[in-house]
């Protein structure tokens, strides 16, 4: 019986390490981004960029978080494809052809900014 239960939770444990030992990390950004538009927007483009994830963008501090894989993608790509979808990336300004594509509520001129 003792050897079961221990089999049973040691094939657990190595399930857990197996789930968690892809290498998957973490990076927040933050973005000029003010709506719900520009939430779908960024979420939908960077769902869309090799390697991402996930990624969550959270209006009220204006930081996506994104969950990507470092073997697949880098820091600096999910930047330029925050830049190339019009948003600023932290310090790094907005491609502005992308951004006068934006709606014009997106766009930083709006009053929301």
């Amino acid at each position: 019986m003792k050897t079961t239960i221990l089999s049973i939770v040691t094939a657990l444990f190595l399930g857990l390490n197996f789930a968690y030992a892809d290498g998957d990390k973490e990076i927040k950004i933050k973005t000029s981004a003010i709506c719900e538009m520009c939430k779908a927007r960024i979420e939908r483009n960077l769902g869309l960029s090799k390697g991402v994830k996930e990624s969550n963008l959270n209006l009220t501090d204006k930081v996506v978080t994104v969950k990507y894989n470092p073997n697949k993608t880098t820091p600096e790509a999910i930047k330029a494809t925050i830049i190339n979808t019009g948003y600023d990336a932290d310090t790094q300004i907005a491609n502005q052809k992308a951004h006068d594509k934006l709606p014009s509520c997106c766009r930083k001129t709006a009053a929301a900014h």
